[in-house]
């Protein structure tokens, strides 16, 4: 991911997220040592994007979102499992996201790449209102 990334991703973002990230959270990411983001392309344009951030020995996943016409297509696991490399060779114990719990597909593919609940935040997100699950994968 890099600056210029970012005007299409802020417009994928506000087409996904009810409550997108701002602009300020993904240069973030590009600016902090342990924070990161990737895109995937397609035919030059961007399929998708993640984002993640290392804190002593936890992985974050911080965001991830696939536009809709790349939508199962393998976009986001190919995402996914560059974040776990990264985090991994960074000496993550494990790694956490957080998730609507009206999200059942989401939970569905983290828990197909071993993702199990943690425990749930409540009223973490704002729009609308709703608790976040919190999900771990421990690395071996």
């Amino acid at each position: 991911m890099r600056s210029s990334d970012l005007a299409s991703i802020l417009a994928e973002e506000r087409k996904i997220f009810p409550d997108p990230w701002p602009k300020s959270a993904f240069e973030d990411h590009l600016e902090q040592a342990d924070w990161g983001g990737l895109v995937a392309l397609s035919d030059g344009k961007i399929a998708g994007y993640a984002c993640w951030m290392v804190v002593a020995d936890e992985g974050h996943l911080t965001n991830i979102a696939v536009s809709e016409a790349h939508r199962r297509k393998s976009v986001a696991r190919h995402l996914l499992e560059a974040i776990l490399v990264v985090t991994r060779d960074k000496s993550c114990e494990f790694i956490l996201l957080e998730v609507r719990p009206s999200n059942e597909g989401a939970i569905a593919f983290y828990r197909k790449h071993g993702f199990d609940l943690l425990y749930r935040r409540p009223s973490y997100y704002h729009n609308p209102v709703e608790d976040a699950l919190v999900m771990v994968k421990y690395f071996d």
